[in-house]
């Protein structure tokens, strides 16, 4: 049982800078796509 003391606060930490992590990706546009699929399909590589 007291291992559950431990382990709670610890799993709330580590949610949650999880949690953060995602805000700041995609508060610095991580997940932009600039040129689309739209545009992709039309250039030749």
């Amino acid at each position: 049982m007291n291992v559950l003391v431990v382990l709670i606060p610890v799993s709330l930490v580590l949610g949650a800078a999880g949690l953060i992590a995602f805000v700041w990706t995609v508060r610095t546009d991580q997940y932009d796509d600039e040129e689309g699929n739209a545009s992709r399909i039309l250039l030749d590589e």
